[in-house]
């Protein structure tokens, strides 16, 4: 036994070994690009030298939405855990065990209350990361929650979209949440108050076909993949090579499915512009506007009595 090689030199690189963290550098999935994450972050997750889009976390997007990033957290109702006793290559239980572990959310929708340039705003999050952000009855329920929100309080309704479709684990119940949705989209539009949808990536299946496509105004983020069907399963259906950038962003509003593309540093103030719009509600700096313009009549009438 070699005791410099086998005993000194193995205790020496363990008290110089550096832990580095695995999501330290992120790879841009376009570029190839390797950013640090930090800069990322910053750029609200946006590939600063790409322009690439990546997913964020409902957290994350709540903050960045919100005015000083905060918000009141709407509860939503509790839900059976698992009704079919699903199973696959794991419990359905497990999984869902799985995904809370990961992202610290109780299910794919977050839902919050805050104001946007001043605004109170109800805003619903689908988080990518939760099982795909899938539709499930709780995703469901969070989301006609958030409606009913905006309704009694009577504000505009943000719903920014990412899923993978309907939660296959929950069968019927999951399908059953598409008609749900719809009529609390109805019913908001009974109380004549906005629906504003913004479309991220991915956004497919029956989410598509239902409240993702129900709104007043849609915009979606550069990039987002959006339809109900994927493109490979497209081409395999009709044997026919798909044109290039079909089912995204910029195809669909050059064909009319959707209002605008949005680059996400511009997502708030166009969210918070279109929301007093749809609302008739004054802009900020226009708000005090009548105050001075009172403050200042007094001395005009003095003078004109003289």
């Amino acid at each position: 036994m070699n005791w410099i090689s086998d005993v000194v030199r193995p205790k020496i690189k363990t008290l110089f070994k550096r832990e580095v963290p695995e999501n330290l550098w992120i790879k841009c999935p376009d570029t190839g690009q390797m950013v640090f994450h930090k800069d990322v972050e910053a750029n609200l997750f946006v590939i600063p030298g790409s322009n690439y889009h990546l997913r964020m976390t409902a957290a994350n997007r709540l903050k960045a939405t919100f005015d000083d990033g905060a918000w009141e957290t709407i509860p939503t109702p509790d839900v059976p855990l698992d009704p079919l006793k699903f199973r696959d290559e794991k419990r359905y239980v497990d999984r869902l065990r799985d995904a809370r572990t990961k992202t610290g959310m109780q299910d794919a929708v977050m839902v919050g209350v805050g104001a946007i340039e001043g605004l109170e705003t109800t805003v619903a999050v689908q988080d990518f990361d939760f099982m795909g952000g899938s539709l499930g009855m709780a995703a469901g329920e969070a989301i006609v929650t958030g409606l009913e929100t905006a309704r009694e309080r009577g504000t505009p309704f943000v719903l920014f979209v990412s899923s993978g479709g309907a939660r296959m684990q929950e069968g019927i119940l999951s399908l059953m949440q598409m008609p749900r949705t719809t009529v609390g989209v109805q019913r908001l539009r009974e109380a004549r108050l906005p629906y504003i949808v913004v479309l991220t990536n991915p956004t497919t299946g029956g989410v598509t076909a239902s409240y993702a496509m129900l709104g007043d105004v849609h915009i979606a983020e550069p990039g987002a993949l959006i339809g109900f069907a994927g493109p490979r399963v497209i081409e395999q259906t009709i044997r026919e090579k798909l044109p290039a950038g079909f089912q995204r962003s910029e195809y669909l509003r050059e064909h009319g499915m959707v209002d605008m593309v949005v680059h996400r540093h511009e997502l708030r103030p166009t969210i918070a512009r279109l929301c007093r719009l749809l609302m008739r509600a004054p802009a900020p700096s226009a708000a005090k506007e009548p105050v001075e313009a009172a403050n200042d009549d007094p001395p005009v009438l003095e003078a004109a009595a003289e």
